[in-house]
């Protein structure tokens, strides 16, 4: 059965009530929460995927130049990401993990603001990766972001491995690039052994994290999604919000 969407007073009173009943919750987090920080929308015109051409999985890893134009974009997304902080909604989903009601936090951002808000990295899955950070594509060992952008503007050149030589590139998933496979079981193992399943700022409409409330509702949880627009995993929410995200978690603390 379809229920309406509440405003975020009556919608996070609702959801005090579900939390203080819950066992074990799992959130899912996506864009909207971060967007709630200044997080600019990359995709909009002006953005940066309108600045830049998409470079796929197998071109990365098979030309240089590809590499080279990827590290531009790269760059230009951690200038921006360097400049936000996190918001009420990490603040107040980070002292849920804290506080033990919360267990995991399964996210589709790559910004690192929940660990940056004070969750847990052990709390964390991130199913999409996080462009913080960097590996060596060859034996995994991690390089910073700063590094890499040293390595360039001293060779001319994508960053390789200090440690193999290996092609390093920002721990990511791109397009074309096969998901996270511990990461995306470590998701559904989540949803499926949670009793209160909760939804933020997400479209649902990209997999496999679309999939994961639906995973969460069959194995009995409780489901709650908080997003500004309609998605279509609405029809099978125990409490839909159709409120900005700042507001429902300002109305939470109140």
């Amino acid at each position: 059965m379809t229920i309406a969407g509440k405003p975020a007073a009556a919608g996070a009173s609702q959801l005090a009530h579900m939390l203080d009943d819950a066992y074990t919750v799992t959130v899912l987090t996506g864009a909207g929460i971060s967007t709630e920080s200044g997080i600019p929308d990359f995709r909009s015109p002006g953005g940066i995927w309108s600045k830049f051409r998409i470079i796929d999985y197998s071109e990365f890893m098979a030309d240089e130049a590809a590499r080279l134009e990827d590290w531009k974009r790269r760059f230009c997304m951690e200038d921006q990401l360097g400049v936000v902080k996190p918001n009420i909604g990490h603040e107040i989903i980070a002292r849920w993990v804290r506080s033990g009601h919360c267990q995991t936090v399964i996210t589709q951002n790559i910004d690192g603001l929940h660990q940056l808000a004070g969750t847990p990295e052990k709390a964390i899955i991130e199913i999409h990766g996080n462009a913080r950070h960097a590996s060596c594509t060859k034996c995994g060992l991690g390089h910073t972001i700063a590094e890499c952008r040293k390595s360039i503007s001293k060779t001319g050149r994508a960053p390789v491995c200090r440690k193999c030589g290996g092609i390093v590139k920002s721990d990511v998933v791109m397009f074309g690039q096969k998901m996270p496979e511990e990461e995306t079981a470590n998701a559904f193992r989540a949803a499926e052994s949670c009793d209160l399943f909760i939804a933020i700022g997400t479209s649902l409409v990209v997999h496999p994290a679309a999939s994961l409330p639906i995973a969460a509702r069959r194995a009995g949880a409780r489901l709650v999604i908080i997003n500004r627009e309609p998605t279509d995993m609405d029809p099978f929410a125990d409490l839909l919000i159709h409120d900005g995200i700042g507001e429902t978690f300002r109305c939470l603390a109140a």
